[in-house]
């Protein structure tokens, strides 16, 4: 049996699959806000409870919004800023008296949809994070890319390929960098654009839902996101030449995107045809979870 744990910001969800990707069991609970320790209790006692639940002891994957420093082994790069500079792992697998394997919650979003999800045709899939950041994962023959730096997939924290005229000023990142492609393409950084375009205060949903209305203003903000995405993306295609791109998060929801983003991403792709996919994740929300434990496949 394999536990995935996914450790987002708002809440902790545990799978339990079988040998056969069936899942067994599902839960959710808030996480601990700001408080490290509450946060690795509640995992363990997931952990515990499914286990009791089950009658079954299973290997723990976890997914966490961060990556674990390949020198120090402490939590690095983390939008959960509890978590940063601590061992997690190591206490982890202290408290729960086996290993555990850690991930970039994008890259067991890649990784379920490349295993059994909406890339399981492909050899290479990158798995997109469009929400409140950008991330993504690379996954190769069924196996997740880390990397030499355990980055492999960041590529929200590339600068904004081409920025035009409406791509200024640059805006700040929270890493310290300006027009990193986070800035323009999460859910946050086109309501953001939407703001210094007409002056309104709107999220994106509500953006989205306006433009679907027929809003010329929110039409016109949609277009430079489908725009800036299509540019991107195709940065990634040029280097990692995927066969199939899965997009994830809230606004991966979107259908517009994959009628919009092969006209957009064709122009910037050296060569002459363009035969990576665009597809919805197979297990939508749940992916990123059931990826976790599909780290012990």
């Amino acid at each position: 049996m394999r536990l995935g744990i996914d450790l987002g910001g708002t809440k902790i969800e545990i799978v339990a699959l079988d040998d056969d990707g069936v899942e067994r069991l599902r839960w959710r609970i808030p996480t601990p806000q700001g408080d490290y320790t509450a946060t690795t209790m509640a995992i363990v006692a997931l952990v515990e409870a499914a286990e009791d639940e089950l009658g079954q002891r299973g290997s723990v994957g976890i997914g966490i919004p961060g990556a674990e420093s390949l020198a120090t082994g402490l939590i690095k790069n983390a939008n959960s800023t509890c978590l940063i500079g601590e061992p997690l792992k190591r206490d982890l697998q202290a408290l729960l008296q086996r290993p555990v394997r850690l991930a970039n919650d994008a890259n067991c979003f890649a990784l379920s949809e490349g295993i059994d999800g909406a890339g399981q045709d492909a050899e290479v899939v990158f798995g997109v994070i469009l929400g409140t950041g950008v991330g993504g994962g690379i996954v190769v023959d069924r196996r997740v890319l880390n990397g030499a730096n355990a980055i492999a997939g960041e590529w929200g924290h590339n600068p904004l390929p081409q920025p035009g005229a409406d791509d200024q000023p640059l805006p700040a990142c929270y890493c310290g960098r300006h027009g990193c492609i986070e800035t323009y393409l999460s859910g946050p950084g086109l309501a953001a654009d939407h703001q210094r375009q007409t002056g309104q205060t709107l999220d994106a949903p509500a953006i989205a839902a306006a433009a679907a209305a027929g809003d010329a203003s929110c039409e016109a903000t949609f277009q430079r996101y489908e725009a800036r995405l299509g540019r991107a993306l195709a940065g990634v295609i040029n280097i990692l030449d995927p066969q199939v791109i899965v997009l994830g998060g809230g606004l991966s929801k979107l259908e517009r995107l994959y009628r919009n983003l092969p006209a957009q991403v064709a122009p910037h792709v050296f060569s002459d045809t363009v035969r990576t996919v665009f597809r919805p994740p197979l297990h939508g929300d749940s992916s990123g979870v059931r990826g976790a434990a599909w780290l012990w496949d």
